[in-house]
């Protein structure tokens, strides 16, 4: 049986932990420090608990690190700790949204430790049990290793052998995806601020019905998830200024969800899960926080 390790069961990486459980693999973490809701998700995921960092390495042939964009270096020198303190090998998995240039130092780290190294990108909401999931874009030395990890159930394409490519792919498309929900949110809230609210939904209702059907199926589900966004958005600008293009516009969208993950909006509540707001609901709500 494939031991799979897993940092950490979020919303993205406990579902890829129970499509992996799903299909007969192992699925081990470490939940040590962890919410009461992080521990829910791992056990309704078939996630097994280890304890700690050191036993993590010494289970798993395979270690997917899912973690918000931020956390990425920080779990790094955490594994490369365990691995040279208890002498294992493994896999490391950086499936982070981050960009080449960030992601590339890991595998050094990963490398010098005996380890083997592979930079994923993934495109694509948490996977459910029965249907497609998320395409996992790998690169890097250790990326046709990863492909192993197909009888599981996960939809992994090799890019190539260098370490970046995933990520890069990755930053693309979250440039479109991200990128467009932050400058469709600020455009809808400007409307609504300056009274155009109809007006500017009946133009787009003619004249882009498409986008406009995108954009209301996008936007409720953004503001938990803007305080992450920001970095990626940072992480995207970062790419595109190292290859000589304008990073403005992402830094600009890395400042509008800092604006919404501020107001609070997508905090969950005491009782429970977050609200869930309508895509008017929400730029309704963002604009009473102006001014």
């Amino acid at each position: 049986m494939v031991t799979v390790g897993l940092i950490s069961p979020g919303e993205m990486g406990h579902a890829i932990g129970a499509v992996l459980t799903h299909n007969g693999a192992r699925v081990v973490t470490n939940l040590q420090g962890r919410g009461p809701r992080t521990v829910e998700r791992a056990a309704k995921a078939g996630l097994e608990d280890v304890g700690n960092d050191e036993a993590l390495v010494r289970e798993a042939t395979v270690l997917l690190c899912v973690v918000a964009p931020a956390l990425a270096g920080e779990v790094v020198e955490r594994v490369t700790t365990a691995l040279n303190a208890t002498h294992s090998s493994l896999l490391y998995v950086d499936c982070n949204a981050i960009s080449p240039q960030t992601v590339r130092p890991f595998e050094a780290l990963v490398s010098d430790v005996g380890s083997r190294f592979a930079d994923v990108g993934i495109v694509g909401g948490p996977p459910p049990l029965d249907g497609a999931g998320p395409r996992l874009y790998a690169s890097g030395p250790g990326a046709k290793e990863l492909e192993c990890l197909r009888e599981f159930g996960l939809d992994i394409r090799v890019l190539g052998p260098e370490s970046g490519q995933a990520s890069g792919l990755k930053m693309c498309y979250g440039a479109l995806t991200k990128g467009l929900t932050a400058l469709a949110t600020e455009l809808l809230v400007a409307g609504r601020a300056l009274g155009l609210a109809e007006p500017l939904a009946v133009e787009l209702r003619e004249s882009q019905p498409e986008l406009l059907h995108w954009i209301e199926r996008q936007m409720p589900s953004m503001p938990p998830k803007s305080a992450r966004w920001v970095r990626e958005m940072e992480e995207i600008a970062s790419t595109f200024e190292l290859l000589g293009l304008p990073p403005q516009f992402h830094q600009g969208a890395a400042a509008l969800y800092q604006w919404i993950a501020d107001t609070g909006i997508g905090s969950p509540p005491a009782s429970g899960a977050p609200t869930r707001r309508s895509a008017g609901e929400l730029v309704e709500e963002l604009a009473s926080r102006l001014g």
